[in-house]
């Protein structure tokens, strides 16, 4: 039971089901079933872009550019289907991804090869694929009407109840726990995180990881571009803004260390979770969209507080059993 109550992502787990209960006890319909697909799905996004912020977290690097990546993939596709309303879904679908993925190696080169630090590439390419949203959009936005029936509920669908987006990101989930935690690769990205001099004395290729991981969160990230768009049946030049932001802290929140080295997509999963519980919590019982912000801030401050507690109770711990055993 020790070692359980150690595991952020039980302790998170514990702390939803504490704020579900608190808030059903006031407003009853918070536990309807309809309630919670819809968090479900206001979540599904956010879960499937801040797994591929995980691997670059856990690299020790960070991804600022994924709100206006998912901006210009939506956007791209949108203007496509616009005009070329025969293309088949899974084209597009395709297409969103390989325009994630274009973007998502720009910056792993800038970062693998030019050996510039993530932050300062990714706010760069921030900078600059919102720009190119603006430039082939002409400051217009594509609506619901000039987009195919197709395109607009391929979201929607649903099997047993569930949305295709839900099965989508379910998808995105397992896909990336067997890739982290059973694949070669996966293991090495989280050894560059805990030490990159170390890494590379065992033969890791350091600029093959940091490549990979911006690559395939480019790819997740041109996903959920489509995705986005086709679900809100809106591509906007502002759409996306400050999504970097939320990724990061469905990551913090779910146990992921800033610092690199150690996180889950459990976790993260849960953390996204988390964060469309408290939204939807929050206007449920009609609080202020302004306090709303400022609580979600509170939150997220509180959840890099409790980690970095966490995280130097757990190295007390280690260096006592190190000590033990010598």
């Amino acid at each position: 039971m020790k070692d359980l109550f150690r595991k952020r992502e039980f302790n998170l787990f514990i702390f939803i089901l504490f704020i579900i209960f608190g808030v059903s006890w006031r407003t009853p319909s918070f536990l309807y079933i309809n309630n919670f697909v819809d968090i479900l799905n206001d979540t599904a996004i956010l879960s499937m872009v801040a797994i591929g912020q995980l691997m670059i977290i856990v690299t020790g690097g960070i991804d600022l550019s994924v709100g206006s990546s998912l901006a210009l993939s939506g956007m791209s596709v949108a203007l496509l289907n616009q005009y070329h309303p025969g293309i088949p879904i899974f084209m597009i679908i395709l297409i969103s991804i390989a325009i994630g993925l274009l973007l998502g190696s720009i910056n792993g080169l800038l970062v693998s090869r030019a050996k510039i630090p993530p932050i300062i590439t990714t706010l760069g390419t921030m900078s600059i694929y919102r720009g190119l949203v603006f430039v082939l959009c002409g400051g217009t936005w594509v609506s619901a009407h000039e987009m195919t029936e197709a395109f607009r509920v391929f979201p929607r669908r649903s099997f047993l109840g569930i949305s295709s987006l839900i099965y989508l990101s379910i998808l995105i989930v397992i896909l990336f726990l067997i890739f982290l935690n059973l694949t070669r690769t996966g293991r090495e990205i989280y050894g560059v995180g805990g030490n990159k001099i170390a890494s590379q004395y065992v033969g890791i290729n350091l600029k093959k990881i940091q490549y990979i991981v911006f690559t395939l969160c480019g790819g997740i990230t041109g996903l959920a571009g489509f995705l986005w768009v086709a679900r809100y049946a809106a591509a906007q030049s502002e759409t996306a803004i400050g999504f970097e932001l939320q990724t990061i802290a469905a990551c913090v929140i779910g146990g992921v260390s800033i610092t690199g080295g150690s996180g889950t997509i459990i976790g993260v999963v849960l953390g996204a979770f988390f964060m469309g519980i408290v939204y939807n919590a929050l206007t449920m019982i009609n609080v202020s969209p302004f306090w709303q912000m400022a609580i979600q801030g509170f939150i997220i401050l509180f959840a890099i507080i409790i980690n970095t507690v966490m995280d130097k109770r757990n190295q007390q711990l280690m260096l006592r059993k190190r000590s033990f055993n010598e």
